[in-house]
């Protein structure tokens, strides 16, 4: 895919993805080196985004296990199709004894492989997003443990199943919950924050080209004086987006206080954080009108 972590970032520089170097290392060595990247941070800061853009810069797959509450290896690894079993007995039942059938069904022809079953078995290059892991529960966690460390999965009635070319694994988590050292240990570790000033600038600017770069900078430099404040919830990279899509499509300018007080909701998603910011609206405005902080 590319030689040095330079390159990398370059490359995902071209995708409107803006890495920093140490965030640009470690991406490039956990791709080289075949380790698991465990990438945590608020959410909005481009966790999911990073692992879809190393696919399509890298020429892979995207497999994505999207982890929730409850989930289980059956959704994330594999299921037996049942249907298909029970057609297969009826079909063949009078003309071989029970062992040899049950050594049949239990077949991968009867195999449904999910997320992780469909990494593992991948001919081609994959890239492997286990999307919030922090939303699932410790059993699962535990679960993980042996695809991490060997990329390897074990299903009872078909034994060990290693991988045909080990897919890049990225796993993400917005920090809800502490994971286990088993799975740090088994993971290099990635942190990503909000943008500076200058890098959320340059995102707002590349994604809406459009845009006058002055109106970008007060856009950025509002969003940004906001994180400021105790929010319930801060605004993220991609709120940021939809708020700079929001201006450009009612054609203004400038901003100005009657504006972004209308627009608050498209930025915050909660009434107590508009009322707080609505009271710091011209004292925002003022400090940020230059697009300075």
């Amino acid at each position: 895919m590319v030689e040095s972590y330079q390159e990398l970032m370059e490359k995902f520089r071209e995708k409107h993805y803006f890495l920093k170097d140490s965030a640009a290392l470690v991406l490039f060595l956990a791709y080289k080196l075949e380790k698991p990247l465990l990438v945590e941070g608020p959410a909005g800061v481009g966790k999911t985004e990073l692992a879809k853009v190393l696919a399509d810069v890298a020429g892979a797959r995207l497999i994505r296990l999207q982890c929730y509450e409850g989930l289980d290896e059956s959704k994330a690894l594999y299921e037996w199709n049942y249907q298909m079993q029970l057609l297969y007995l009826e079909a063949v039942k009078k003309h071989e004894n029970w062992q040899q059938l049950k050594k049949n069904i239990y077949s991968q022809e009867f195999l449904l492989p999910r997320p992780l079953l469909d990494a593992i078995q991948a001919m081609e290059p994959t890239v492997l997003l286990i999307d919030e892991l922090d939303k699932s529960d410790e059993e699962f966690e535990s679960f993980l443990l042996e695809l991490l460390a060997e990329f390897q999965i074990s299903i009872p009635e078909l034994g060990t199943i290693k991988a045909k070319n080990k897919p890049t694994v990225i796993i993400t988590s917005n920090s809800n919950r502490e994971f286990s050292e088993a799975l740090k240990r088994r993971c290099f570790h990635l942190y990503l924050d909000y943008p500076d000033l200058e890098m959320e600038t340059a995102i707002v600017s590349a994604k809406l080209p459009e845009l006058p770069s002055q109106l970008v900078r007060q856009i950025v430099a509002f969003v940004q004086g906001l994180r400021q404040y105790d929010l319930k919830k801060v605004p993220s990279i991609a709120e940021t987006l939809d708020w700079a899509k929001t201006i450009l499509f009612l054609g203004k300018d400038v901003l100005k206080q009657e504006d972004v007080k209308s627009t608050l909701p498209i930025l915050l998603k909660f009434q107590e954080d508009i009322e707080k910011v609505e009271l710091k609206m011209e004292y925002l405005l003022t400090c940020n009108h230059s697009g300075e902080r």
